[in-house]
């Protein structure tokens, strides 16, 4: 069985780093979850015009407000097959930050050879996930295309006011650990959410069944 990753990508799979080919191998049949611990050298939004907006985001597990150095972090990535019969991959990210933690979820979920990461607890927003491989054999990642979905309505945001997500990870040799950048840009605005840091990861036994605290208050099919 092949994970979502390795079917997105197909031949260019195998020149990503060793460590990450391992990392983004996990599918709905491994047995094993994976757990991350690390520390964001910084994270959070750094536009503060956009901050009220992102505080009442987090109450969706999304985006947030806060904006910050040396955060802490975890990460746990389940492989599962969705209620619609998907390979997916449900990730779930808490940020320590001074005084509150901020969770940002989502599940990404393979249809036809596409990526399609549901964001935020209710999972109402959608973007199409593009995968590529470095030079450097690293992972690169773009969100865009981005749809909301508000009851029976489906909205596609035109991509002149839509943000795009670029991700890049890689294995640092020196350090032995998995190192990661992110970068929500929009184009009027500039830069609305970045988080880069460090982290260590291993695998954990994983029946396939999502547990309470990361399964989504909501499914979604539609795309």
């Amino acid at each position: 069985m092949l994970s979502i990753y390795q079917r997105a990508l197909g031949t260019d799979f195998d020149r990503l780093q060793p460590e990450l080919q391992a990392y983004f191998s996990l599918h709905s049949g491994a047995g094993k979850a994976g757990v991350g611990s690390g520390t964001f050298e910084v994270a959070g939004c750094p536009a503060w015009f956009a901050r009220p907006v992102f505080r009442l985001a987090a109450a969706e597990n999304s985006f947030f407000p806060e904006y910050g150095t040396d955060v802490p972090f975890t990460i746990v990535n389940y492989p599962h097959t969705d209620p619609f019969g998907r390979s997916s991959l449900t990730a779930r990210r808490v940020l320590h930050f001074p005084g509150v933690d901020r969770v940002f979820e989502d599940t990404t979920s393979e249809e036809d050879g596409q990526l399609l990461d549901y964001v935020g607890a209710h999972r109402l927003t959608l973007t199409d996930l593009t995968c590529s491989v470095t030079a450097e054999g690293r992972m690169r990642m773009v969100s865009n295309r981005t749809r909301v979905f508000a009851g029976p309505v489906r909205l596609a945001v035109p991509e002149v006011v839509g943000a795009t997500a670029y991700m890049e990870q890689w294995w640092d040799e020196t350090t032995g650990r998995f190192r990661i950048q992110t970068r929500v840009v929009q184009r009027q605005l500039g830069t609305l959410l970045v988080y880069a840091g460090a982290f260590d990861y291993h695998l954990v036994d994983f029946d396939g069944v999502l547990p309470p605290g990361a399964e989504p208050r909501r499914w979604e099919k539609r795309r």
